[in-house]
């Protein structure tokens, strides 16, 4: 039986596998590839249960989490895609198996899934991200749910799940500088390619956002005629007397604070919140039940067991998968608030890739981290070796030592007195190796 399970996971990888070798030789932003392949398989982007579509920088992870929780504690049949994948691919991919319910798909369908989108494929120019959505839509497709929660991979506009054309609800984060040699080097021109999956006449759910960012956004709401509730005018949410209030159009609901931690989690429930009751369908009850009971790993997690856990003694571990400077601030935010609560010395252990501002990262913490220690992100091409990481932390004011490895940081963060907060950052790909290695 062990020996059948391992066989049919390599299976599924090494399809994976293939399927990065299919990558076009150059980089182009476009939705004919993918729209070729959902032609082969029969167009399953136009049988999926109705879609609640969400993009933004940073923020939208959590709004789908706390979407999921909301409409699952409400009992409805809930399909969820997002990424990248933590530890293993099939996070991707989740799917409704019961009222209130839903799993990971399995390695049996993905194999099926993964198998009958690279026979349609027929060896043709296609991007794993791509391809992968397509397996995703024709997942939704085989399998009745209420609702499905599609999260953008790449800006918006040329995103593959912006071949969904009718949407109920479209949802954008907060937006901020990020894959800037992808998506445009402003925050305005971003958010252009952001508030590309705006449809006509669809609602428009909008996050907070500067006000570049919002006057793009609003512009093309208005041009397509879009209705919009944007955070602090049509609804708004704060904390008051240790629960969050949030009130809209139609009153005020008194809700348990999200168990996601840190002050930005209230405008991400917020901003799902307005979703969930743009879609319709949603008691008060299942929207605080769902405050209570969301989970989204690699978000300010608190590791309390494991491997590595077990390394640091008496030290607190935590765990952000954040990675860009609006990120890192709401880190810095968050630890402050612990410390506020919990005096102890801040050690970053930090790994990033080269694509991303490492410099403006650190720029949030300084007077707050007593120490950095580096490390180079395993198994990544675009990994930033851990000493260029330590010097760019040095630069920014802080005191980094480059370390060989995860545990051996761990460990040095370990001998740190009094005993320290440590909060692991920098990276998903980061995030999802140290997920992994504590089991």
């Amino acid at each position: 039986m062990t020996a059948d399970l391992t066989s049919r996971r390599q299976s599924s990888d090494a399809i994976l596998d293939r399927l990065t070798e299919l990558h076009p030789k150059l980089i182009d932003l476009s939705l004919e590839r993918l729209e070729r392949l959902l032609t082969a398989l029969g167009e399953p982007q136009l049988k999926v249960p109705p879609v609640i579509h969400v993009a933004g920088t940073n923020g939208k992870g959590s709004a789908v989490a706390y979407l999921r929780a909301i409409f699952e504690a409400e009992g409805k049949r809930v399909h969820t895609y997002t990424s990248p994948h933590l530890v293993k691919f099939h996070e991707r991919i989740r799917l409704a198996t019961g009222a209130g319910q839903s799993t990971y798909v399995s390695e049996d369908e993905l194999i099926r899934l993964l198998t009958d989108c690279e026979t349609a494929n027929q060896g043709g120019d296609i991007t794993f991200f791509e391809i992968t959505t397509a397996a995703a839509f024709l997942a939704f497709s085989r399998v009745p749910a209420d609702v499905t929660l599609l999260e953008v991979g790449l800006g918006g506009r040329f995103d593959a799940t912006n071949v969904i054309d009718a949407p109920q609800v479209s949802v954008i984060t907060p937006v901020s500088l990020d894959h800037q040699s992808f998506l445009g080097d402003t925050v305005g021109q971003i958010a252009g390619e952001k508030a590309g999956i705006i449809k006509a006449r669809v609602p428009v759910v909008i996050g907070p956002q500067v006000d570049e960012a919002l006057e793009v956004i609003e512009g093309e709401a208005a041009r397509l005629e879009a209705p919009v509730a944007r955070f602090g005018q049509e609804f708004t949410a704060y904390e008051e007397h240790g629960r969050m209030v949030f009130q809209d159009a139609t009153g005020l609901l008194d809700l348990p604070m999200p168990a996601l931690r840190g002050r930005h989690q209230i405008a991400n429930a917020a901003t799902a919140i307005a979703a969930a009751r743009a879609f319709g369908g949603i008691s008060e009850q299942a929207i605080a039940d769902g405050l209570k009971q969301v989970e989204w790993p690699a978000r300010m997690q608190r590791l309390a067991s494991g491997a590595l856990e077990a390394r640091v003694g008496n030290a607190e571990l935590w765990l952000d998968g954040g990675h860009n400077p609006a990120a890192s601030r709401v880190i810095a935010e968050t630890v402050a608030d612990l410390e506020d609560k919990s005096s102890r010395p801040l050690v970053l252990v930090c790994g990033m890739l080269d694509t991303k501002d490492t410099g403006g990262f650190f720029e949030a913490f300084k007077g707050l981290a007593s120490t950095v220690l580096t490390v180079t992100i395993p198994g990544q091409p675009n990994a930033r070796p851990a000493e260029d990481v330590a010097q760019m932390a040095r630069a920014a004011g802080l005191e980094a030592v480059a370390m060989a490895d995860i545990e051996t940081a761990l460990d040095r963060a370990a001998v740190v007195s009094p005993p320290p907060r440590i909060v692991i950052c920098g990276s998903l790909y980061l995030a999802g190796e140290v997920l992994a290695r504590n089991g």
